[in-house]
């Protein structure tokens, strides 16, 4: 898939549900962001946050916060969709989890 094709989006499971939802603050987030771990799709919508830049929402199942503290933590990545792909780290496989990852307290002990 091209970095540029985003027909990943039509499969994604928060297509039901209202956008605004996916764009409110602190718990709201932490709350909405269960539908993304059923989601078909889930890596390549974080791919595309964490490769954009994007500020708001939730993307992936990563709130705002935890997306920021990737970023801060590992500068140097510059494809996000291959970084997600790693199968030799542990980071990395608590992201696909079916569950809330524990990012900011991963991140936090690899700094």
């Amino acid at each position: 898939m091209s970095v540029d094709d985003q027909t990943w989006a039509t499969r994604a499971a928060c297509t039901a549900i209202d956008p605004d939802r996916l764009f409110g603050k602190g718990a709201e987030q932490r709350d909405i962001r269960s539908v993304c771990f059923s989601c078909p799709v889930r890596m390549e919508c974080l791919a595309e946050a964490l490769n954009s830049g994007s500020s708001f929402g939730v993307w992936g199942g990563l709130t705002e916060r935890e997306r920021r503290a990737l970023l801060r933590r590992f500068p140097e990545v510059d494809d996000w969709g291959l970084w997600l792909q790693r199968e030799d780290d542990d980071l990395v496989a608590e992201i696909h989890a079916r569950r809330a990852p524990r990012i900011l307290t991963r991140v936090r002990c690899a700094s």
